[in-house]
C-alpha cells in the first residue's frame, strides 16, 4: 500500500503552514516508531488537530474520518489524503477491514477514539469508542498514545502535543484496555503544559 501521491506532495506544505501558522510545541516526538505497524491515539480538541499529527512525523498517517466528508470533489480529495471514510452510525465492517489492512502493511493510522472533537470544557476526555483496540488486538500494532492541549491561534503559542511512550496490548479484554488508555491520555493531557 503506497503512501498517497497528494498526501506526499502536501505533507511539507501541511507541516510548513502549521509550524508558521500555530507554532505547535511537540513533546516525544522519539516516541513514534520509524517502522512497523502504529496506531497514534489521543484526544481530539479542533478540526486542525489531524495538521499537527501530519507535522509530527514523516511517515503517512492514515485518518478515519465521517462518511459525510466523502461528497463530490472532497471524496477524492480525502480519499487522496489517506483518509478512510467510517459511518459512525453503524458497525462499520468495511472501514475497519481497511485500517487493516493499513496496519498490517506497517503503516500508520491516527485516531481519535473520542470519535468527535470534545467541547464539553469541563470533561477532560469523552469516553473512548473501541475501534482503536480492537485494531491493535487484531493487527499486534503498537499504540503511541498523544495528548494536544491549547488554542489554535494564528501567530501566537499555539498547542502543545504530547507523545507517550509506545505499548501494546497486555490481553484481549477490551474494557480493561480502554480503561488503561483513557487513563494514559488523561495523565497525558495533565502532564502536558500547553494553554
Amino acid at each position: 500500500m503506497k503512501e498517497p501521491i497528494l498526501y506526499k506532495i502536501l505533507r511539507p506544505v501541511i507541516k510548513f503552514l502549521v509550524r508558521i501558522l500555530y507554532n505547535p510545541t511537540y513533546i516525544g516526538l522519539e516516541n513514534i516508531p520509524k517502522s512497523g505497524k502504529v496506531i497514534l491515539a489521543g484526544n481530539h480538541t479542533y478540526s486542525l488537530d489531524c495538521g499537527i499529527l501530519i507535522s509530527s512525523t514523516n511517515r503517512c498517517v492514515h485518518f478515519l474520518g465521517k462518511h459525510t466528508l466523502f461528497k463530490g470533489f472532497k471524496k477524492y480529495f480525502f480519499r487522496n489524503m489517506a483518509v478512510i471514510p467510517v459511518n459512525r452510525n453503524i458497525k462499520d465492517s468495511k472501514c475497519m477491514e481497511e485500517a487493516r489492512k493499513v496496519l498490517e502493511n506497517d503503516q500508520v493510522i491516527g485516531i481519535f477514539p473520542e470519535g468527535t472533537i470534545n467541547r464539553k470544557k469541563e470533561t477532560i476526555i469523552l469516553p473512548f469508542k473501541m475501534g482503536a483496540l480492537k485494531l491493535a488486538l487484531d493487527t499486534d500494532s503498537y499504540i503511541v498514545p498523544f495528548s494536544i492541549k491549547g488554542k489554535y491561534e494564528p501567530f501566537k503559542k499555539g498547542p502543545t502535543i504530547m507523545f507517550g511512550t509506545p505499548y501494546q496490548l497486555e490481553g484481549n479484554d477490551l474494557d480493561l484496555e480502554k480503561a488503561k488508555l483513557e487513563e494514559i491520555v488523561i495523565e497525558l493531557i495533565n502532564q502536558n503544559k500547553g494553554e
